[in-house]
């Protein structure tokens, strides 16, 4: 997914998608183990697509103003 695409999602809408991604990626290792998986290198694409959802997520939840009060 374009970087793009995932900056336009809120954070609730980037949570799903790095969900999303680690079960395919759990999908694609389960294939690779079991000798079914042709195309290896698409355990890289999906390792680095959730790499991209995560850092941009890290950076909308940092760009959100702090609810906690400041200590004293």
């Amino acid at each position: 997914m374009k970087t793009a695409e995932l900056r336009k999602k809120d954070v609730a809408g980037l949570e799903t998608e790095v969900k999303s991604l680690q079960k395919a990626h759990f999908g694609l290792r389960m294939q690779k183990a079991t000798q079914q998986l042709n195309n290896t290198a698409t355990l890289r694409a999906t390792r680095r697509d959730i790499a991209r959802a995560k850092t941009i997520l890290a950076q909308k939840r940092a760009a959100e103003p702090a609810t906690t009060p400041a200590a004293k």
